[in-house]
């Protein structure tokens, strides 16, 4: 194919994942901002007003970075596990496999549907929080980048377990075991500073403390986790994922089996 074609085929799945999610916006866009409002009432104002500042900040202040990011998480997560599997079990992947577009195209379509949703919820997320506190971004680029690259990586990640799922049940699986818990324990709510040594060095193993933290030093300019770090993880796993997810792809791992 040549570029314009292939630049035209991406744009075509691109565009078809951002209409999937904006037609059913009650859906997809609207319950992630009222989830995160009650959090904002209930830990930051309610539980907040107990516990105090942390790190010079308000409790709301300092966790406010840390839900946006878990809500980018999220539905960049869901959005693509969710459409990639469907497209899989109703035959459209496998049309798309026998055309001449190439794997990469079809990947950074699905993966780019995943991030817009989850950079467009975390742009809500961040306008409901102005209601409940100001928010004077310190470092801009790092702010931007971090939460870019995350919406990417959780993308990715999100489209190898849809690759893998056999069924419906299979694509709840990772999210419910496995990625909540490491988003709740990614100190969304609290510095690793409050733990024990043993317990913080157990965090350390949590990749969602990289990406929280370097999100919350872009917004607050404070974090447990050098920025540098934060990258440099973000970096190595999105090279990693997406090697393997195109493998996959490549091998019909999942969908011509």
């Amino acid at each position: 194919m040549k570029t314009a074609q292939k630049l035209t085929a991406f744009k075509t799945i691109l565009t078809k994942e951002v209409m999937r999610f904006l037609r059913i916006w009650v859906q997809t866009l609207v319950p992630p901002a009222i989830t995160m409002t009650l959090y904002f009432v209930i830990f930051g104002n309610l539980i907040g007003s107990q516990i105090g500042d942390m790190d010079g900040f308000k409790y709301i202040e300092y966790i406010i970075p840390g839900l946006i990011m878990m809500s980018v998480i999220t539905n960049s997560y869901s959005n693509v596990v969710s459409t990639f599997f469907t497209a899989k079990m109703f035959g459209h992947i496998q049309e798309m496999l026998i055309s001449p577009v190439p794997n990469h195209i079809i990947l950074m379509g699905y993966i780019g549907g995943g991030m817009a949703r989850g950079l467009m919820v975390g742009l809500i997320v961040t306008l409901v929080s102005l209601f409940f506190s100001s928010l004077t971004i310190q470092h801009p680029f790092i702010t931007i980048a971090v939460v870019v690259l995350t919406s990417m990586l959780f993308s990715i990640a999100g489209l190898i377990n849809a690759i893998y799922a056999k069924s419906f049940d299979d694509i709840t699986i990772i999210p419910t075991f496995v990625l909540t818990p490491l988003t709740y324990l990614g100190g969304v709510f609290y510095s690793i500073n409050m733990l024990s040594d043993f317990w913080q060095n157990v965090s350390l193993a949590n990749p969602v403390l990289y990406m929280v933290n370097g999100f919350r030093y872009g917004i607050l300019g404070v974090s447990d986790i050098s920025p540098v770090a934060s990258f440099s993880l973000l970096a190595v796993f999105i090279v990693a994922l997406y090697g393997f997810a195109y493998y996959l792809l490549k091998k019909g791992v999942g969908i011509r089996s």
